[in-house]
């Protein structure tokens, strides 16, 4: 088990904020657009990463184009040759982060980079390692969608629980905060969706980490609408295998 050696004071320059991506070119230079225009508070830089993770669509020319239109975003572009999935895009993005924090931003518009900020709160004020961004908590936008997705959601959630012995309300959300030295160390293996259990699973084997949850909006997508089936890596029980 790893031990978390806290610095004094909370000192955070820079956020990288990691976009993996695969077909979706319909909506990365709107993300794109809301990353590059929101205002951290408290003086933090944004370092913007983009991974295309091989998509088969225009993605690659809308962001390239992007670029090119927006030289003042500092957009650093990596794109692999062949397809790896979600979590391979992201250890890829967690590889080429340089921020004192590194935030995971799903290139669709699910979730509001305008919430950057409520989640900084408990690193500036608390010191905290780790901050998830809950769907389930306070009074913030939340689209109502399938009843069934949501207990599916909340269910995991309780199986993490039960295997890490956190307290998490929403352990599958896309928006997690972590500080960068702590997650670039973890070996992490999950390549595709399995990601949220497994390293919600390895950041409970730190002893002394601090983790916070803030309510967060959500503006999800039917499938219909081009959301993405998460639930894969728990059909190969990715929490259990991780903390056995």
């Amino acid at each position: 088990m790893h031990e978390i050696i806290h610095p004094r004071v909370s000192a955070i320059r820079k956020l990288s904020i990691i976009i993996p991506a695969y077909n979706e070119a319909a909506t990365i230079s709107t993300i794109l657009d809301k990353v590059s225009g929101t205002q951290l508070d408290f003086g933090i830089e944004k370092e913007i990463i983009v991974i295309n993770d091989c998509s088969t669509d225009d993605t690659d020319r809308t962001i390239n184009d992007y670029i090119h239109n927006n030289p003042q975003a500092g957009i650093a572009y990596f794109s692999h040759s062949s397809n790896q999935g979600k979590g391979g895009a992201i250890h890829t993005g967690i590889q080429k982060a340089t921020g004192d924090y590194l935030i995971i931003q799903d290139a669709d518009l699910e979730y509001d980079p305008a919430d950057y900020n409520a989640m900084l709160l408990p690193i500036i004020k608390a010191n905290a390692d780790v901050v998830y961004g809950s769907r389930f908590l306070g009074g913030s936008a939340h689209r109502i969608l399938f009843f069934w997705h949501t207990i599916g959601n909340r269910f995991l959630t309780f199986l993490s629980n039960m295997c890490t012995n956190l307290n998490l309300t929403d352990m599958e959300t896309g928006y997690k905060m972590f500080r960068t030295s702590i997650i670039q160390q973890m070996p992490l293996q999950e390549k595709r969706f399995g990601f949220e259990p497994e390293v919600t699973a390895r950041i409970s084997r730190f002893r002394g980490i601090r983790i916070y949850e803030v309510g967060i909006s959500y503006y999800g997508r039917t499938f219909q609408e081009g959301k993405k089936n998460r639930m894969e890596g728990w059909r190969q029980g990715t929490v259990l295998h991780y903390q056995v």
